[in-house]
């Protein structure tokens, strides 16, 4: 028999309903982070030995937060369904600890997008000047970010005009990348303020239904 009644049962419904929605954003950040890693571009790009992997780092934790957002999400289905206190407290301390490790996340990457960036492109200035390996790593960057040369384009790697210079290419192609991963994860972080909410307000309900009876 369920324990709330009235108002509070719509809570438990809509907590319900809310929890799938978790899932579904869980399973929406894995795959973005599975697709950020699998990306061909970024692939190429940092596959060289020496590469910096600060980018990785990243949508290594993007796909971590995805992972257990799934799993948090379904053991919060069936904590509202059996209306437990036990399971909607572990639920709301879940969302509590990936919400604090995404905000610290966000703030790391915020901090360190800059050098990121800045790695990427020593990494491609210094394979200019390696003469074993660095033309095939200079032209793979010339391939995929249709760019040619350091901080001006040269035309002794490549003779096209009007062609952006790499540094330029670099900078504009991870801070497009590294804001689709901001963006995922302050839409994410607000659901999860929702679901605390309902959480606690529901395992309330639950506490002063025992209570009466």
């Amino acid at each position: 028999m369920s324990k709330v009644q009235g108002g509070m049962k719509c809570v438990k419904y809509l907590l319900f309903i809310f929890n799938f929605i978790f899932w579904l954003s869980g399973s929406m950040v894995l795959a973005v982070g599975v697709w950020l890693r699998c990306d061909p571009d970024t692939d190429q790009l940092l596959a060289g030995d020496g590469a910096p992997d600060s980018f990785f780092i990243a949508v290594y934790i993007l796909i971590g937060a995805g992972g257990l957002m799934m799993v948090v999400g379904f053991f919060g289905c069936f904590g509202a369904v059996r209306e437990s206190q036990c399971l909607l407290v572990s639920f709301f301390a879940c969302l509590l600890i990936i919400f604090a490790a995404e905000v610290t996340a966000g703030v790391f990457g915020f901090l360190n997008k800059e050098q990121i960036v800045e790695e990427v492109q020593k990494f491609y200035s210094s394979s200019i000047a390696d003469n074993s390996n660095g033309t095939t790593i200079a032209s793979m960057y010339h391939t995929v970010l249709h760019c040619c040369g350091g901080s001006t384009p040269d035309p002794a790697l490549c003779p096209e005009e009007d062609i952006k210079d790499c540094l330029t290419a670099i900078t504009d192609f991870f801070n497009e990348k590294l804001y689709i991963i901001g963006y995922v994860g302050i839409g994410v972080a607000g659901v999860m303020v929702l679901g605390m909410i309902f959480s606690m307000v529901l395992c309330c309900a639950i506490r002063n239904s025992r209570e009466i009876i």
